[in-house]
């Protein structure tokens, strides 16, 4: 029994070790880069809501932006995505996250793909629906508002986060996605190396 007891107490002991350090390694991504804790989270794609990792984006510059179908910053689609198709070779991504908190996203993930490629050509990457405010908004939202200190209060809310994986800098609504303090600030992080 004694045999029995040092034996399981030994079993314990390897597997909270190894269990700590499985939490304490850090996750990397394809390029070799360490996933920062901000970057630590999964979402399904909004094409085949196939699960991805944000980490796959760490050692880039991200712009995040919670999106809608029906509201009038809609047409800030288009700024995103030339935006994005601008500075994506430098490593700029553009991260959309449609979201229905403020009443104006369509009912289901494909209407919302099909609308963002038919109207406005979106090719940066998208996810499924998601909450980014209130009490139901996802960890990353969440996360997101802390540093700022400031939740999206509207559709189109933007979030710099630099190669770092550290959030620069929030944006409202009223901001355009070609403005030129948001374009500064992008071109500034991407003239940075990556950690």
């Amino acid at each position: 029994m004694t045999k029995l007891k040092s034996l399981g107490l030994g079993l314990f002991g390897m597997f909270w070790a190894l269990n700590s350090l499985a939490q304490t390694a850090p996750t990397t991504n394809a390029s070799g880069h360490a996933c920062p804790a901000l970057l630590n989270h999964t979402f399904p794609r909004l094409q085949d809501e196939k699960a991805q990792s944000l980490c796959q984006y760490s050692g880039k510059v991200i712009l995040v932006v919670n999106t809608a179908s029906y509201c009038g910053f809609t047409s800030q689609y288009k700024g995103l995505e030339s935006v994005y198709s601008k500075y994506k070779d430098k490593g700029l991504v553009v991260l959309g996250f449609p979201s229905n908190d403020f009443a104006q996203e369509k009912s289901n993930n494909k209407d919302i793909a099909d609308f963002c490629e038919s109207t406005f050509g979106v090719k940066f990457p998208m996810f499924t629906k998601t909450s980014v405010t209130g009490e139901s908004a996802v960890p990353f939202f969440k996360q997101l508002a802390q540093d700022p200190g400031q939740k999206p209060k509207w559709n189109f809310y933007k979030y710099l986060i630099g190669r770092d994986g550290k959030l620069i800098d929030s944006y409202n609504s009223m901001t355009s996605p070609e403005s030129s303090s948001l374009v500064k600030a992008i071109e500034k992080n991407l003239a940075m190396k990556a950690p």
